[in-house]
């Protein structure tokens, strides 16, 4: 596909890898020919979960106890949301720029438990801490625009945190420890390149055997023999959301694992930089780019942003649009190139479609 299009929209998806097609192919040749039932199926999957895990605790800078295996970062932030012992009389602070994934299960969570939910403006989360405010809800790296979340001043004020990291694990270079948080929700189909339907879950160090896990299933449990007495998994795993999905679970290992040959520091460092690059040629051209962060997401004015999207896929580009936000976003990986910037340049021609 790289191939053919210039492919800048991996803060939806991200690319394929050979390495992963083949490992999910392989997968379910051997379902194919030799079923899916017996000790040996079963191992297969749980050693590939395991090792899942173990990749993504590394890309996390985390150790594996402190992982668990969603689906999506929605899963993950409604796991986390669900599990903090909130209730009336407690606020939850988040911002006016967050994506449906965090909204939607922050809304759930306060029908259930009857918190308050206050926003602020995203730069200014941790000075808008209050008295009440019991947990800060936000991304890590903002979808619509790129910003990066103030980590330093959340962290200072000792208030429980909860990031959505759906922009930034696999696309900045961290260690999870370092950012003071409690949760840490990430998708796998994004800038790890792994399967739609995969995610994880960082929770700190000690937290998880304070909570009990929110909606408990097979995955969650020691002994699936005493399943009424749930008797949960020390550490994140028992977090896990469903049964392991094998297919699923070996390309999302495979194309982690090829991220990590890359090299994470340098995964990072090349999309962060291309996308600055991209920043300041759609500047020089006149288009008006929204703040940013040092991260892989470039967002720039349109009139007509859908229209937008759908004339660049003509000429063979790759973006997306942000529905009610006027912003048509790039998302720039270390898999792009110059020549697929310089695509998008000349597809978008000069600011015309910019207010």
């Amino acid at each position: 596909m790289t191939e053919r299009v210039a492919y800048l929209n991996s803060g939806t998806d991200g690319p394929v890898p050979r390495r992963g097609y083949e490992a999910a192919r392989e997968w379910l040749r051997a379902e194919l020919e030799e079923g899916r039932a017996g000790r040996a199926h079963f191992d297969r999957m749980m050693d590939t979960r395991a090792a899942l895990r173990e990749r993504l605790a590394e890309t996390l800078g985390c150790s594996p106890s402190h992982v668990a295996l969603t689906g999506s970062t929605t899963d993950g932030m409604a796991t986390a949301l669900n599990a903090l012992p909130l209730g009336p009389g407690d606020e939850v602070l988040t911002s006016e720029v967050e994506h449906p994934g965090l909204l939607a299960p922050l809304e759930g969570a306060r029908r259930r438990n009857g918190f308050d939910v206050r926003f602020a403006p995203f730069d200014e989360l941790a000075a808008s801490v209050g008295s009440r405010t019991r947990l800060v809800a936000c991304s890590h790296v903002s979808w619509a625009d790129g910003r990066v979340v103030d980590v330093e001043g959340l962290r200072a004020t000792g208030t429980r945190l909860v990031f959505d990291g759906a922009q930034a694990l696999g696309a900045l270079d961290f260690d999870v420890a370092e950012l003071g948080c409690d949760f840490y929700a990430a998708s796998g189909q994004k800038w790890l390149c792994g399967p739609d339907g995969s995610g994880s879950l960082y929770v700190r160090p000690g937290l998880a055997e304070e909570l009990d896990p929110p909606w408990p299933s097979w995955a969650s449990l020691v002994d699936a023999e005493q399943a009424s007495e749930l008797v949960a998994h020390p550490g994140a795993r028992r977090f896990d959301v469903s049964v392991p999905a094998g297919a699923s679970s070996a390309w999302a290992l495979a194309s982690v694992s090829l991220l990590h040959e890359a090299g994470r520091a340098w995964v990072a460092e090349r999309g962060a930089s291309m996308a600055a690059r991209l920043a300041e040629m759609l500047a020089e051209r006149g288009f008006e780019v929204a703040p940013r962060g040092r991260s892989t997401l470039v967002s720039w004015r349109s009139a007509d942003a859908e229209r937008d999207v759908a004339r660049l896929a003509a000429d063979g580009v790759v973006v997306r649009y942000l529905p009610g936000r006027g912003l048509v976003r790039a998302s720039v990986g270390a898999w792009n190139s110059a020549d697929d910037l310089e695509r998008l340049l000349e597809a978008l021609g000069g600011p015309t479609s910019s207010p």
